[in-house]
């Protein structure tokens, strides 16, 4: 007990050298990273990667510092036996959760279930990833009271810990494409043939094309998933409801995309039913007979 007492002295000159190296490291470090910032932002024009690379140099950073500042306080513990000992007794209980944390940071690095940019569900939270640090990822908010996909504009900060626990739904890492269903509802004395090509031709002329490179992505991804698709072409498909036949659009567009291509689809079925007599919307009727 004496000894730490006088180790923790500030009277003691060797605490006093202690911290005033921690100090000079802390601000070389800090320097250092800054200037490597800069560098980046003029000599990197995309975001997303200059957004990588100050990661690196955070993390690169903070492992230098622990290397350098360990040694400096704890040399005069006897064995890394000891130093180990006080550790897990002392943080095991008080850090339970920042520690759980720490490791789904790590298991996030390592295996990537989500990266800087993605769009992912975990729990009851939806958004795109902003950030991701040692305890915690940031998302902004997308759906609650806002309709289809769009942002709400709040941040989401979620522990890294949640991973372990709840499963996450990643909606670009497959291909960077997701399946989008339009579903329309003729009445049956509609022509739903010739309903059914306007959809078709609203998806081949509208549709299609936003996607062009999307046999490219579903190649990479059969690389790395097993994803085992007959077409991705866009496809109309016909079923006879209650009130009528319901004919659905089925096509391939970016995550980010889908509120956008359901307004040119829609857009364009309106118009283009609007110049036939003989389709017409179903919806739900009541009819009364008299006696």
């Amino acid at each position: 007990m004496n000894n730490l007492q006088a180790q923790f002295n500030f009277d003691n000159p060797t605490l006093v050298y202690k911290i005033i190296v921690t100090a000079i490291l802390a601000i070389a470090l800090y320097v250092i990273r800054q200037l490597s910032t800069h560098l980046i932002q003029n000599i990197e024009p995309d975001l997303k990667k200059r957004y990588v690379w100050r990661k690196r140099f955070d993390y690169i950073s903070y492992f230098i510092f622990f290397v350098s500042a360990l040694p400096v306080w704890f040399i005069e513990l006897r064995s890394l036996s000891t130093f180990l000992g006080l550790l897990s007794a002392g943080l095991a209980v008080a850090l339970k959760d920042p520690i759980v944390n720490f490791f789904a940071w790590v298991y996030i690095v390592l295996k990537k279930p989500f990266e800087m940019g993605d769009r992912i569900q975990l729990d009851t939270s939806e958004g795109d990833i902003l950030d991701i640090g040692f305890f915690e990822f940031t998302m902004l908010e997308i759906k609650n009271w806002v309709q289809a996909d769009q942002s709400t504009g709040r941040i989401i900060y979620v522990p890294n810990g949640l991973l372990f626990t709840k499963p996450v739904v990643n909606y670009n890492q497959a291909m960077n494409f997701i399946w989008n269903e339009i579903i329309i509802t003729i009445t049956f004395e509609s022509d739903w043939q010739k309903a059914k090509k306007i959809l078709q031709d609203i998806e081949n002329e509208h549709l299609k094309s936003l996607v062009d490179n999307s046999e490219e992505a579903f190649d990479k991804a059969k690389k790395k998933f097993y994803i085992e698709y007959k077409t991705i072409n866009p496809k109309v498909y016909t079923k006879v409801v209650n009130n009528g036949v319901q004919l659905t659009l089925r096509y391939l567009c970016h995550p980010k995309m889908r509120r956008n291509t359901e307004q040119i689809a829609y857009e364009e079925i309106l118009t283009r039913f609007a110049q036939h007599t003989d389709i017409r919307f179903a919806y739900p009727t009541t009819r009364f007979y008299r006696d």
